[in-house]
Protein backbone atom coordinates (compact mmCIF):
# COMPACT_ATOMS: atom_id res chain seq x y z
CA UNK A 1 0.00 0.00 0.00
CA UNK A 2 1.46 3.73 -0.95
CA UNK A 3 2.29 5.80 2.02
CA UNK A 4 -0.48 8.29 1.20
CA UNK A 5 -2.97 5.60 1.41
CA UNK A 6 -1.50 4.90 5.21
CA UNK A 7 -1.43 9.13 6.23
CA UNK A 8 -4.99 9.72 5.02
CA UNK A 9 -5.80 6.66 7.47
CA UNK A 10 -4.12 8.24 9.83
CA UNK A 11 -5.41 12.15 9.48
CA UNK A 12 -9.06 10.24 9.19
CA UNK A 13 -9.00 9.09 12.25
CA UNK A 14 -7.12 12.26 13.66
CA UNK A 15 -9.70 14.34 12.23
CA UNK A 16 -12.20 11.80 14.14
CA UNK A 17 -10.96 12.95 17.34
CA UNK A 18 -11.23 16.40 16.42
CA UNK A 19 -14.95 16.13 16.06
CA UNK A 20 -15.93 14.80 19.09
CA UNK A 21 -14.21 18.10 20.60
CA UNK A 22 -15.55 20.38 17.72
CA UNK A 23 -19.19 19.21 18.68
CA UNK A 24 -21.51 21.96 19.90
CA UNK A 25 -22.18 22.20 23.76
CA UNK A 26 -26.14 22.52 22.93
CA UNK A 27 -26.73 19.88 20.61
CA UNK A 28 -29.69 17.76 21.31
CA UNK A 29 -29.95 14.12 21.86
CA UNK A 30 -33.83 13.91 20.65
CA UNK A 31 -34.20 12.47 16.98
CA UNK A 32 -35.90 13.64 13.99
CA UNK A 33 -37.48 11.99 11.66
CA UNK A 34 -37.18 14.93 9.11
CA UNK A 35 -35.45 14.17 5.68
CA UNK A 36 -33.57 17.13 4.68
CA UNK A 37 -31.87 17.13 1.15
CA UNK A 38 -28.58 18.12 -0.05
CA UNK A 39 -26.97 18.56 -4.00
CA UNK A 40 -23.43 19.44 -4.07
CA UNK A 41 -22.33 19.80 -7.79
CA UNK A 42 -18.74 19.42 -7.55
CA UNK A 43 -15.48 20.00 -9.53
CA UNK A 44 -12.22 17.61 -9.22
CA UNK A 45 -8.52 18.73 -10.54
CA UNK A 46 -7.44 15.03 -11.14
CA UNK A 47 -4.07 13.73 -11.09
CA UNK A 48 -3.54 9.87 -12.14
CA UNK A 49 -0.96 7.34 -11.37
CA UNK A 50 -0.61 3.83 -11.49
CA UNK A 51 -0.77 1.13 -14.83
CA UNK A 52 -3.08 -0.50 -16.92
CA UNK A 53 -2.69 -2.92 -20.07
CA UNK A 54 -5.05 -4.78 -22.47
CA UNK A 55 -4.56 -8.47 -23.37
CA UNK A 56 -1.25 -10.06 -24.86
CA UNK A 57 -1.28 -6.88 -27.49
CA UNK A 58 0.15 -4.61 -24.96
CA UNK A 59 1.84 -5.54 -22.54
CA UNK A 60 0.67 -2.69 -18.74
CA UNK A 61 1.48 0.14 -19.37
CA UNK A 62 2.37 3.30 -16.62
CA UNK A 63 0.46 6.30 -16.73
CA UNK A 64 1.26 9.19 -14.71
CA UNK A 65 -0.62 12.18 -15.49
CA UNK A 66 -0.75 15.91 -13.54
CA UNK A 67 -3.93 18.32 -13.93
CA UNK A 68 -2.42 20.05 -16.38
CA UNK A 69 -2.27 17.22 -18.67
CA UNK A 70 -5.82 15.42 -17.70
CA UNK A 71 -7.67 19.07 -18.34
CA UNK A 72 -5.89 19.85 -21.71
CA UNK A 73 -6.96 16.09 -23.05
CA UNK A 74 -10.48 16.30 -21.05
CA UNK A 75 -13.61 15.88 -23.76
CA UNK A 76 -16.19 16.32 -20.87
CA UNK A 77 -16.27 15.59 -17.35
CA UNK A 78 -19.86 15.59 -14.95
CA UNK A 79 -19.84 15.58 -10.96
CA UNK A 80 -22.86 14.96 -9.01
CA UNK A 81 -23.52 14.21 -5.14
CA UNK A 82 -27.23 14.01 -3.87
CA UNK A 83 -28.13 12.91 -0.33
CA UNK A 84 -31.17 12.78 1.94
CA UNK A 85 -30.46 12.60 4.88
CA UNK A 86 -32.27 13.29 9.15
CA UNK A 87 -30.98 12.72 12.51
CA UNK A 88 -30.25 8.94 12.16
CA UNK A 89 -30.16 7.71 8.18
CA UNK A 90 -28.74 9.22 5.30
CA UNK A 91 -29.07 8.09 1.94
CA UNK A 92 -27.07 9.13 -0.69
CA UNK A 93 -25.76 9.09 -4.46
CA UNK A 94 -22.49 10.42 -6.44
CA UNK A 95 -22.43 10.45 -9.55
CA UNK A 96 -18.95 10.82 -11.46
CA UNK A 97 -18.53 10.87 -15.53
CA UNK A 98 -15.06 11.54 -17.47
CA UNK A 99 -13.95 11.70 -20.88
CA UNK A 100 -10.35 12.54 -21.21
CA UNK A 101 -7.09 11.07 -23.17
CA UNK A 102 -3.82 10.81 -21.65
CA UNK A 103 0.00 10.38 -22.39
CA UNK A 104 1.64 6.76 -21.38
CA UNK A 105 4.88 7.23 -19.24
CA UNK A 106 7.73 6.07 -21.74
CA UNK A 107 10.74 4.81 -20.99
CA UNK A 108 13.66 1.93 -22.36
CA UNK A 109 10.92 0.21 -24.31
CA UNK A 110 7.62 2.71 -25.22
CA UNK A 111 8.79 5.68 -26.88
CA UNK A 112 5.68 7.32 -26.94
CA UNK A 113 1.56 6.38 -27.04
CA UNK A 114 -1.38 7.49 -25.03
CA UNK A 115 -4.77 6.07 -23.46
CA UNK A 116 -7.98 7.40 -24.26
CA UNK A 117 -10.83 6.51 -21.46
CA UNK A 118 -14.12 7.48 -20.79
CA UNK A 119 -15.18 6.19 -16.93
CA UNK A 120 -18.75 6.54 -14.98
CA UNK A 121 -18.97 5.81 -11.86
CA UNK A 122 -22.10 5.85 -9.65
CA UNK A 123 -22.79 5.24 -6.31
CA UNK A 124 -25.68 4.24 -3.76
CA UNK A 125 -25.16 4.64 0.06
CA UNK A 126 -26.76 4.32 2.82
CA UNK A 127 -25.14 5.42 5.95
CA UNK A 128 -26.45 4.99 10.20
CA UNK A 129 -25.16 7.69 13.02
CA UNK A 130 -23.56 5.22 15.42
CA UNK A 131 -22.34 8.22 17.80
CA UNK A 132 -22.94 11.86 17.73
CA UNK A 133 -19.82 12.42 15.44
CA UNK A 134 -19.54 9.02 12.92
CA UNK A 135 -21.68 7.90 10.54
CA UNK A 136 -21.51 4.24 8.81
CA UNK A 137 -22.47 2.34 6.31
CA UNK A 138 -22.33 0.26 3.17
CA UNK A 139 -22.84 1.42 -0.30
CA UNK A 140 -22.61 0.11 -3.90
CA UNK A 141 -20.45 1.44 -6.23
CA UNK A 142 -20.98 1.16 -10.33
CA UNK A 143 -18.08 1.42 -12.60
CA UNK A 144 -17.74 1.34 -16.22
CA UNK A 145 -14.65 1.92 -18.45
CA UNK A 146 -14.06 2.59 -21.88
CA UNK A 147 -10.56 2.37 -22.63
CA UNK A 148 -8.06 2.41 -26.38
CA UNK A 149 -3.90 2.54 -25.35
CA UNK A 150 -1.73 3.34 -28.30
CA UNK A 151 1.78 2.79 -27.72
CA UNK A 152 4.85 3.32 -29.75
CA UNK A 153 8.02 1.00 -28.81
CA UNK A 154 11.39 0.79 -30.14
CA UNK A 155 9.98 -2.21 -32.22
CA UNK A 156 6.44 -1.43 -33.52
CA UNK A 157 3.69 0.62 -32.51
CA UNK A 158 0.22 -1.18 -31.38
CA UNK A 159 -3.32 -0.57 -30.09
CA UNK A 160 -6.01 -2.01 -28.77
CA UNK A 161 -9.33 -1.15 -26.88
CA UNK A 162 -12.18 -2.65 -24.61
CA UNK A 163 -14.75 -1.56 -22.22
CA UNK A 164 -15.47 -3.53 -18.67
CA UNK A 165 -17.93 -2.83 -16.45
CA UNK A 166 -18.43 -4.13 -12.28
CA UNK A 167 -20.14 -3.49 -9.36
CA UNK A 168 -18.16 -2.68 -6.03
CA UNK A 169 -19.41 -3.25 -2.47
CA UNK A 170 -17.27 -0.95 -0.05
CA UNK A 171 -17.97 0.01 3.60
CA UNK A 172 -17.97 3.29 4.40
CA UNK A 173 -17.13 5.71 7.69
CA UNK A 174 -17.49 9.57 7.64
CA UNK A 175 -17.33 12.64 10.16
CA UNK A 176 -18.64 15.73 10.00
CA UNK A 177 -19.70 19.06 11.53
CA UNK A 178 -19.54 22.50 12.37
CA UNK A 179 -16.36 24.58 13.89
CA UNK A 180 -18.48 27.14 14.95
CA UNK A 181 -21.33 29.03 13.24
CA UNK A 182 -19.99 29.21 9.67
CA UNK A 183 -17.10 26.69 8.98
CA UNK A 184 -17.74 23.16 8.37
CA UNK A 185 -15.62 20.19 7.90
CA UNK A 186 -16.57 16.58 6.51
CA UNK A 187 -14.00 13.70 6.43
CA UNK A 188 -15.27 10.23 4.65
CA UNK A 189 -13.34 7.45 3.66
CA UNK A 190 -14.22 3.49 2.38
CA UNK A 191 -12.77 0.34 1.17
CA UNK A 192 -13.87 -2.41 -0.29
CA UNK A 193 -13.86 -4.73 -3.52
CA UNK A 194 -13.34 -7.82 -2.49
CA UNK A 195 -13.10 -9.55 -5.33
CA UNK A 196 -16.38 -9.54 -6.48
CA UNK A 197 -15.68 -6.76 -8.60
CA UNK A 198 -12.07 -4.95 -7.81
CA UNK A 199 -10.02 -6.86 -6.22
CA UNK A 200 -9.63 -4.08 -3.91
CA UNK A 201 -10.81 -0.10 -4.22
CA UNK A 202 -10.89 2.50 -1.71
CA UNK A 203 -11.07 6.24 -1.25
CA UNK A 204 -10.40 9.10 0.98
CA UNK A 205 -11.69 12.67 1.65
CA UNK A 206 -11.67 15.54 3.53
CA UNK A 207 -13.22 19.07 2.98
CA UNK A 208 -13.01 21.92 4.70
CA UNK A 209 -15.81 25.06 4.10
CA UNK A 210 -17.53 28.06 4.72
CA UNK A 211 -21.58 28.06 5.28
CA UNK A 212 -22.74 31.03 4.09
CA UNK A 213 -26.44 30.76 4.89
CA UNK A 214 -29.10 28.20 5.54
CA UNK A 215 -29.22 27.41 1.90
CA UNK A 216 -25.59 27.47 0.80
CA UNK A 217 -22.10 26.44 1.12
CA UNK A 218 -19.07 25.68 -0.56
CA UNK A 219 -15.75 23.97 1.04
CA UNK A 220 -12.32 23.28 -0.55
CA UNK A 221 -10.78 19.46 -0.17
CA UNK A 222 -8.76 16.54 -1.88
CA UNK A 223 -9.72 13.39 -3.04
CA UNK A 224 -8.33 9.78 -3.74
CA UNK A 225 -9.86 7.44 -5.21
CA UNK A 226 -7.80 3.81 -5.73
CA UNK A 227 -8.88 0.95 -8.23
CA UNK A 228 -7.06 -2.30 -8.47
CA UNK A 229 -8.88 -4.48 -11.31
CA UNK A 230 -7.33 -7.66 -12.85
CA UNK A 231 -9.78 -9.75 -14.83
CA UNK A 232 -8.94 -12.72 -17.26
CA UNK A 233 -6.06 -14.22 -18.96
CA UNK A 234 -3.52 -14.16 -22.14
CA UNK A 235 -5.64 -12.01 -24.80
CA UNK A 236 -8.75 -11.73 -22.49
CA UNK A 237 -6.68 -10.01 -19.64
CA UNK A 238 -8.15 -6.47 -18.54
CA UNK A 239 -5.75 -4.61 -15.76
CA UNK A 240 -6.69 -1.20 -14.17
CA UNK A 241 -4.56 -0.33 -11.15
CA UNK A 242 -4.59 3.37 -10.91
CA UNK A 243 -5.37 5.84 -7.82
CA UNK A 244 -7.06 9.49 -9.10
CA UNK A 245 -6.46 11.86 -6.54
CA UNK A 246 -6.41 15.77 -6.39
CA UNK A 247 -8.19 19.14 -5.15
CA UNK A 248 -12.01 19.23 -5.11
CA UNK A 249 -14.31 22.14 -4.72
CA UNK A 250 -18.15 21.64 -3.86
CA UNK A 251 -21.18 23.76 -4.01
CA UNK A 252 -23.99 22.94 -1.45
CA UNK A 253 -27.23 23.11 -1.40
CA UNK A 254 -29.48 22.64 1.46
CA UNK A 255 -33.36 21.96 0.28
Amino acid sequence: MKNYFKIFVILFFLLSVVAVNAQQPGSTTNKNTDWSFLIEPYMMLPNMSGETGIGEVIPPVEVDANVGDILGHLKMGAMLYFEATNDTWSISTDFIYMKLGQDIKTGSFFTGGDVTMQELAFEVAGLRQVTPWLDAGIALRLVSLDMEINTQSIVNERNASTDATWLDPVIVARTQGQFNDNWIYKVRGDFGGFGIGTDFTWQLQADIGYQFSELFYTTLGYRIIGMDYDIGSGSDRFLYNVDTYGAVVRFGFNL
